[in-house]
């Protein structure tokens, strides 16, 4: 038996793709560590600062925001449990497998590899179908089929 099931974004996936990261802290912009680089799934609400953490989001799930090539990036193992990442590419920077938050411009015509985004068009290095979370973005809420067994 097929089932119709909805995949839908969680309700922080949007406004952290949309969130300003690494600016300086307003309360704590005169400690060191105070560069706005922190995201809670739980809140969902602006970039903070580590000590913001320790104060408002002590239990909470809260992600790092890192850069890489002045883009913003999340490590695999932040995310994965949280979100469904099949399909998006990953890097390892510094040891660490991450993958870009959002689509990043092409700086030349693509080579017209096999693959590429399926969203934006920028080439990829592997068989993934995307290059950032923001271009799965709409993907997640499409329907999809899933076997239900057993019912």
């Amino acid at each position: 038996m097929m089932k119709q099931k909805s995949m839908s974004a969680p309700p922080w996936l949007e406004p952290l793709l949309n969130t300003a990261f690494f600016s300086i802290c307003h309360t704590h912009g005169e400690s060191a560590r105070s560069e706005r680089n922190m995201y809670c799934l739980d809140c969902h609400c602006d970039a903070f600062c580590f000590y913001c953490r320790s104060s408002h989001h002590k239990d909470h799930q809260v992600i790092q925001i890192r850069r890489s090539s002045y883009h913003d990036v999340v490590r695999v193992a932040d995310i994965e449990e949280a979100l469904d990442i099949s399909g998006v590419q990953t890097y390892v920077i510094n040891s660490a497998r991450v993958m870009f938050l959002n689509e990043r411009p092409q700086p030349k015509a693509g080579k017209g590899g096999a693959h590429i985004c399926e969203i934006c068009g920028r080439s990829l290095l592997d068989p993934f179908r995307f290059c950032s979370l923001g271009c799965k973005g709409p993907i997640y809420n499409k329907f999809y089929l899933e076997d239900v067994k057993n019912q």
